[in-house]
């Protein structure tokens, strides 16, 4: 019976979001992300793993087509006997007065009377065969059905690989916008440290010309410590991601990592219509693809058992050799052809249950196939509405960030011509950082649902 493997094979990865250091931008921005996926591809160790796993499989298929061919067999063997039981028959002794009385009646000495008993080991001594052995099946269905099941359960085994392939471009992308995500941080919280910096300035030539008390620069020193915290906890991420954007790449854990400064800029428009999207994720899923072949297979495996039930095995063969006491090869050549019918007639119902046995793992699997495509349709629908919720989000932010950014502009105006609070500017300020950091996080969150959906439909 032929083995069918079944089981489909998720390899969900989680993504910790990391952060990173010591990067660099190149006038080829645009490719940037592209080349990383490319060389995150090549040089990947479970990739790899899966590459093997396919050249593995196809190495079965050439096995299952070598049966096929003729099987040719140089055989040659040589006895050696001592002891052991014997062949015992007293010729001489039932014959030779037999021959002696016939002689006497015809007067003449026409048969032998010295006949000697039969006394042989049943084991040879000094005998060889020296032999070539042909076989060949005419008709065998293990043969045939067997090559069937080993090609598709090799398309099962590619399409694992590409599912495998498929991941990993998600995660490097997504890890990739996260590590611009946290130079974007980065770049925010110095901008505030800049702003915090030039208020403790003014605070304390407000406090040296008495114009204010002491408590406004020491709140303003306060709100630095703060950012400093803020800041340092964004650069142990940006650490972080550097070491796990290189870890997928099978790189250094400290190399430089390139910036693609142009892909807030290129954020994709609205997708395409639902319905679309769920028949292109239905028709590019490799999940499927590998459900289907192992489903084939299964199919496959119903008629192999079928036939074996109802269909006999037919070959043919033959052997050409020496065969004698002696390597004299001297009279001692022989040719022996042979042609064999092998079918089993009952046993015992086994084959039966074979039959039904298939018959359910082919139902099993096509349950688990329907199963699945309802699973993607699912992820489809929910990565498209997650998508739509991240654009109109951002689209808030973006607003969000105009008015508090006015408003800071407008606050500390007025702080600066006495004319505000330091509480007043101080909760302008975290407006501000707040929604700075907000628009950046929705960007890079845009940016990874347009991964995750493009993921889904196996784009």
């Amino acid at each position: 019976m032929i083995t069918i493997r079944s089981s489909l094979s998720w390899l969900w990865l989680f993504i910790a979001l990391p952060r990173v250091a010591g990067a660099q931008t190149t006038p080829e921005a645009s490719s940037i992300l592209e080349a990383y996926v490319r060389e995150g591809l090549q040089s990947n160790l479970a990739l790899k793993q899966e590459a093997l796993e396919v050249r593995r499989v196809a190495e079965s298929i050439t096995q299952a087509k070598a049966l096929f061919y003729p099987r040719l067999t140089f055989n040659p063997t040589y006895s050696l006997a001592a002891g052991g039981r014997r062949l015992q028959f007293p010729v001489g002794d039932m014959l030779n007065p037999v021959y002696r009385t016939l002689n006497q009646l015809t007067g003449a000495e026409r048969f032998p009377t010295n006949l000697a008993n039969v006394n042989e080991l049943l084991a040879p001594n000094n005998f060889h065969d020296t032999k070539v052995s042909v076989q060949y099946a005419l008709y065998n269905t293990d043969i045939h059905y067997n090559y069937l099941i080993q090609k598709e359960l090799l398309s099962a085994q590619e399409a694992r690989r590409r599912v495998i392939e498929n991941e990993l471009r998600y995660t490097i992308a997504t890890a990739y916008y996260q590590y611009l995500q946290t130079l974007e941080a980065v770049r925010i919280y110095d901008n505030s440290r800049s702003v915090l910096r030039e208020l403790a300035r003014l605070n304390e030539k407000l406090v040296s010309n008495n114009v204010a008390t002491k408590d406004v620069l020491t709140s303003a020193r306060y709100e630095l410590s703060k950012l400093d915290q803020q800041q340092a906890v964004a650069e142990k991420n940006r650490e972080s991601a550097r070491a796990y954007f290189n870890f997928l790449l099978n790189r250094d854990l400290q190399a430089d990592i390139l910036v693609d400064s142009t892909l807030t800029k290129r954020l994709s428009p609205d997708a395409l219509p639902l319905p679309d999207l769920k028949e292109t994720a239905l028709r590019n899923r490799q999940e499927l693809t590998q459900l289907s072949g192992s489903l084939r297979a299964a199919q496959t495996a119903v008629k192999l058992n079928e036939a074996n039930a109802k269909l006999p095995n037919v070959y043919v063969g033959g052997n050409v050799g020496f065969q004698g006491f002696g390597y004299t090869f001297s009279g001692q050549g022989y040719g022996l052809a042979q042609f064999g019918l092998s079918w089993d007639l009952f046993k015992g119902y086994e084959k039966r249950s074979k039959i039904q046995q298939a018959k359910i793992q082919t139902e099993i699997l096509q349950t688990k196939l329907t199963e699945v495509q309802r699973q993607v349709q699912l992820q489809v629908v929910q990565a498209y509405y997650e998508l739509d919720a991240t654009r109109e989000s951002l689209s808030a932010s973006r607003d969000g960030l105009t008015n508090a950014e006015q408003t800071f502009r407008l606050i500390d105006s007025r702080y600066r011509n006495g004319q505000a609070l330091l509480v007043e500017y101080l909760k302008a300020q975290n407006d501000r950082l707040t929604a700075q950091l907000q628009q950046s996080l929705v960007t890079y969150d845009l940016l990874t649902k347009q991964a995750t959906l493009s993921r889904i439909i196996a784009l």
